[in-house]
């Protein structure tokens, strides 16, 4: 099992990976991590709670773990706390080996998307592809059966496991590569640069058609000039 977590700065791309280190957006210099309008700004994208429910369902969620992975809930209505996922990536040529199938344990803001976690993965396990060719999907166990469901990338991991509550067992997260039709993953210069593969392709194979069809017409009106050749 890999453990980690992640950071991500508001101002840079980058994402800083240590043994513990948090996935929440740091505030920008000068500016209060408890600053009023950012407060309100990511209470706008995580409403599905009132305050009082997230309270209940922390207390209730803290109650029933069991490997001290408990979830803290802020002043301000923002709550932090750890998914695990599953690592299901099916393409070692381009991905390293450790990254294939493992779980990565993140501790996330409850403001975080799914968006948001897919890039700090890939970016952990030194993934080059872009986050647009991944999706991260919801497994669910009821019964007997196991359903899996890609999540959007608006969508709050957290809030789906504080809802859900800590067993795995119930409800776990899995990375995969996506499971569409394998030309919308890529961009728009990758279709059109396979356009013009495809269409050299075609006209090579016209005109190799067009030889083989020619030599045999060649070799057929030969042989019927010897048939009608006079005795």
């Amino acid at each position: 099992m890999s453990s980690g977590y992640s950071s991500l700065e508001e101002d840079a791309e980058d994402f800083f990976f240590t043994a513990r280190t948090s996935f929440f957006r740091r505030a920008p210099p000068g500016k209060s991590r408890s600053g009023q309008p950012d407060v309100e700004k990511e209470k706008e994208t995580h409403n599905y709670l009132s305050k009082e429910e997230i309270k209940e369902k922390v207390h209730k969620y803290n109650l029933a773990v069991t490997d001290k992975l408990k979830m803290t809930l802020n002043s301000n209505g923002i709550y932090t706390g750890f998914i695990k996922v599953q690592m299901e990536l099916c393409k070692p040529a381009q991905t390293p080996p450790s990254s294939s199938d493992c779980v990565n344990t993140l501790h996330i803001s409850s403001t975080n998307t799914v968006g948001e976690v897919i890039e700090a993965l890939l970016k952990k396990f030194l993934v080059t592809e872009s986050p647009t060719k991944f999706a991260l999907y919801k497994r669910c166990h009821r019964e007997d059966q196991v359903y899996a469901c890609k999540l959007s990338d608006r969508e709050h991991p957290l809030y789906l496991r504080l809802v859900a509550g800590p067993r795995t067992d119930t409800l776990s997260f899995v990375l995969r590569e996506h499971e569409i039709g394998e030309w919308e993953a890529f961009s728009l210069p990758e279709l059109q640069n396979f356009l013009r593969i495809l269409d050299k392709e075609e006209d090579e194979q016209l005109q190799s058609l067009k030889r083989r069809y020619t030599a045999y017409r060649q070799k057929l009106e030969e042989a019927l000039g010897e048939v009608w050749k006079p005795g």
